[in-house]
């Protein structure tokens, strides 16, 4: 998750909650999804102006994302003039109004109120932590491992990111690592904790859009994930036993910061509400963070206040989209989609990879794995019922494959962010020195298609 960063939006379950009762127009119609692709070439277009042509920093982040699915909204009302507008306002208010928006967008609120208590000092103590007893020769193992934690704790790939990467860098300069090798090691440990952690929006994107419960997905990639993460860790090693090592890295840490993150991780695993485990890691964290005197009550409380603020424009993409797809919906163009995918995969193998692919495709094109989940949420729900897909499994493709896809592309936030801090400490590191170092990502694709293509399936639910 990105929560309160650069993440967009929350798990949309909104048309497929109230099942048909939306009256929805059951003939394919492709025109339906002019507003989508109004989007893609908005957003995909003007972010490669920004980045690529203009030379902008963070281009694809300079964007207003907001405005552009507004354009969207409007070509979405525009169309179908047969339907009167206040019909319309009907569409989409049943769509915003499902009780899952509302329970998302507290839980993201909740969650940015969470990140707000712990800060950057948290994370940093895990970090050098782990650090201090490791010998140097396997500090780039660390990172991984490390960024894997924070993320998985933090349920934040880009905050994580944005922590440990100078901690890479640090890394790099003092053991004889390349950057690229670590940047690269801190990327991909931290899509691990994105695509699995409790509190990341993707997954609450892709459970909430499909129907299942977070334990149950959590179970079904973790035993896609884990074999990627062992392959990447046994990569890792044999790439560190062949450099020569420098100093040790050492830094501050403290033991108390780092149980929050625990008290979390575990009350996710086990199965607790996640309103109770948010709160539990709040409150555990304002206690440690006020008794250790890490920060005053009144900054505290500023920084409980920026986390909540960074969900702000969250939530109003979120009613955005589900108004949106609400009309899409109804128009008859997921109806369209659905039909043209069922074309081009056969049977239930083809359909995971079909679901796999569509979600990795809007990821490419917008840059952002939460709004690929929730765009491609209906039609993997459609798809799922049709090619007898358990939710479970369902929601765990759309999750793995966007985190793939995030993980790898050159100008998504994770990259972005990776490159500029090591910008900002010296270093001039372009994406594709870096990609060739993305481990993790090309791995878990690989585990992914084994476990599609490869692994016999136990009879779900």
């Amino acid at each position: 998750m990105t929560t309160g960063n650069l993440s967009v939006i929350i798990g949309v379950n909104y048309l497929y909650i109230k099942g048909r009762q939306n009256q929805m127009d059951d003939k394919p119609n492709y025109k339906a999804l002019l507003p989508i692709g109004v989007f893609l070439v908005l957003y995909l277009g003007l972010g490669i102006l920004f980045e690529y042509v203009l030379k902008i920093s963070m281009g694809f982040y300079n964007i207003p994302i907001v405005v552009i699915f507004l354009i969207a909204l409007l070509v979405a009302c525009l169309q179908n003039p047969k339907v009167k507008l206040d019909k319309k306002f009907d569409f989409m208010a049943k769509g915003v109004g499902d009780k899952n928006i509302v329970i998302m967008i507290l839980i993201f609120m909740v969650a940015g109120v969470f990140v707000g208590v712990v800060g950057r000092s948290s994370a940093e103590s895990v970090a050098y932590f782990m650090l201090s007893f490791i010998p140097p020769q396997f500090a780039v193992l660390v990172l991984f491992v490390v960024s894997a934690f924070v993320s998985l704790a933090m349920g934040t790939s880009v905050g994580t990111i944005t922590l440990i990467s100078p901690i890479a860098v640090a890394v790099a300069n003092s053991s004889g690592f390349s950057v690229p090798l670590c940047l690269g090691v801190v990327v991909g440990g931290s899509m691990f904790g994105d695509n699995l952690s409790f509190i990341s929006d993707t997954t609450i994107a892709a459970c909430n859009g499909q129907g299942c419960q977070m334990k149950d997905k959590f179970k079904a990639n973790f035993w896609i994930a884990l074999p990627a993460a062992i392959v990447t860790m046994i990569i890792i090693t044999i790439i560190s036993l062949n450099v020569e090592v420098g100093e040790p890295i050492i830094g501050d840490y403290n033991l108390l910061k780092i149980l929050p993150y625990i008290l979390v991780l575990i009350g996710g695993i086990i199965g607790i509400n996640v309103f109770v485990v948010l709160l539990i890691g709040i409150v555990s964290g304002t206690i440690i963070m006020l008794a250790t005197g890490s920060t005053a009550p009144t900054a505290l409380l500023s920084s409980m206040g920026a986390g909540v603020s960074g969900m702000f424009e969250t939530t109003i993409v979120a009613i955005l989209v589900a108004a949106i797809c609400a009309l899409i919906e109804n128009y008859g163009g997921f109806a369209a989609l659905l039909s043209l995918i069922k074309k081009l995969f056969k049977g239930k193998k083809g359909g995971q990879l079909g679901m796999g692919l569509l979600v990795g495709a809007m990821d490419i094109a917008t840059a952002n794995n939460t709004v690929a989940i929730v765009m491609a949420n209906p039609i993997a729900k459609e798809m799922a019922q049709d090619y007898g897909i358990s939710p479970k499994k369902a929601a765990s493709i759309l999750d793995t494959f966007s985190c793939v896809f995030q993980g790898i592309i050159p100008y998504g936030a994770q990259m972005l962010v990776a490159l500029s801090v090591a910008q900002g400490l010296g270093h001039n590191v372009s994406a594709f020195q870096v990609i060739p170092n993305l481990i993790y990502p090309f791995m878990l694709l690989l585990s992914s298609l084994i476990f599609i293509f490869l692994v016999k399936e136990k009879s779900e639910n």
